[in-house]
């Protein structure tokens, strides 16, 4: 963002902000904040039956696990109990991966959970006392983000900013971009350089970073890269309906980034983001507003709602529109919706990721492949995660 000159557009989420504070399940037909402070610790505080001391009392005490990889929900049932796993975890997966956390792995989502455990034999105290590694160089809005606790942000005109400005750093630079161009194929040539096949023609490299989704990549690789086209097919996805809705003259009945809805009490509904809360820079021009997007589907969209490719704008909305009035009481129509079906958009890091993520990269280097692979397929599903695993691509190529 710095590099690019974009530091003035950007919209941070301090963490003294209400969507930083506040944030929410909706359980047993009601919101609940989630607990951000001792309170939380030490009384009940719906929708969980205990003080959550006793979940951080056994984490303390219960020994390290011994497996190789365990799912998030088994992981978090052994170290803060069942209703942690039930609600709050379960919740957590499906907002950060719209996935099933009795089928994701906690090695590969949570990495930093997996390891302090290890570390420390206890989550907490391995979190707390950190991994004992240096801070790396950083940006002034690096160190800014850091020192206000920024959780989340986003950037003035949207985030399509940010690949317009991409666009515009790199073209001065001599770097072709070639937009709208398909690959067909990827095949080497005797001196292994790769040529690509586009709908306009091809392409000759010596390294390709590929950044497409893992099933893409499988899918335009040469015959004798077929066992890393294997692995690649067998990382899955799933879909999410993404549904925007504006309200004019309406209230939210709290205030805070949005909430999260565990799948034993609505499996179709992920969540709902408070748009306007966060980003009121993002309303636009007219009479107050309040926007949301509602999350649907995920893990559980086919049996929800059938074919993600043929499902009606028409019923997700509706089912968008009922989700804001059962849990929000947001009675009125809205004024504005857009509906979209992301199609295979977040990868499921399921049990045994990790190990696939071995065998690709023993593959890559046994057969000396010019290739690199980033991408929310194998490291991380966020624009953050992303733009890391780039950097540390570029970074090893370059030496």
């Amino acid at each position: 963002i710095s590099e690019l000159g974009l530091e003035s557009e950007v919209l941070p989420v301090p963490g003294d902000h209400p969507a930083s504070r506040h944030r929410f399940l909706y359980s047993s037909g009601a919101l609940h904040k989630l607990p951000s402070g001792l309170g939380g610790l030490f009384r009940p505080v719906p929708p969980f039956s205990r003080a959550l001391l006793w979940s951080g009392l056994r984490d303390l005490l219960a020994p390290a696990g011994k497996d190789p990889d365990e799912s998030v929900h088994a992981f978090a049932r052994r170290r803060f109990g069942q209703e942690v796993a039930d609600i709050a975890v379960d919740s957590l997966c499906r907002g950060v991966f719209a996935g099933d956390c009795r089928q994701l792995s906690v090695r590969s989502c949570f990495p930093a959970l997996f390891h302090a455990e290890r570390r420390r034999r206890s989550v907490l105290l391995g979190l707390a006392l950190g991994a004992g590694q240096e801070r790396g160089a950083e940006s002034g809005l690096s160190w800014r983000a850091r020192a206000e606790r920024w959780s989340q942000w986003s950037l003035r005109r949207g985030m399509e900013t940010l690949p317009e400005a991409l666009a515009a750093f790199l073209r001065p630079r001599g770097v072709e971009l070639r937009c709208h161009a398909p690959l067909h194929s990827l095949r080497r040539h005797h001196d292994g350089r790769w040529q690509l096949t586009l709908a306009d023609g091809t392409v000759t490299a010596d390294h390709v970073i590929s950044a497409l989704p893992a099933a893409a990549l499988a899918e335009v690789l040469p015959a004798e890269a077929e066992p890393l086209a294997q692995e690649l097919r067998h990382i899955p996805t799933v879909a999410v309906a993404v549904v925007n809705l504006q309200y004019e003259g309406v209230t939210l009945p709290v205030t805070g980034f949005g909430h999260l809805v565990p799948s034993s009490e609505d499996d179709s509904v992920l969540g709902i983001v408070y748009d306007s809360v966060a980003f009121p820079q993002h309303d636009g021009a007219g009479p107050a507003s309040v926007r949301l997007t509602v999350m649907l589907g995920g893990a559980w969209f086919t049996r929800a709602f059938g074919d993600p490719a043929a499902a009606a704008p028409a019923m997700l909305l509706q089912r968008a529109q009922a989700a804001a009035r059962e849990q929000l009481g947001l009675a009125a129509a809205p004024a504005r919706s857009i509906v979209r079906v992301q199609q295979a958009c977040i990868p499921q890091y399921t049990l045994g990721h990790w190990q696939q993520m071995e065998r690709i990269s023993r593959f890559l280097a046994e057969q000396r492949l010019p290739l690199s692979l980033v991408g929310a397929s194998y490291a991380g599903v966020s624009v953050n995660d992303c733009i890391a695993s780039a950097k540390a691509a570029v970074g090893q190529l370059l030496g």
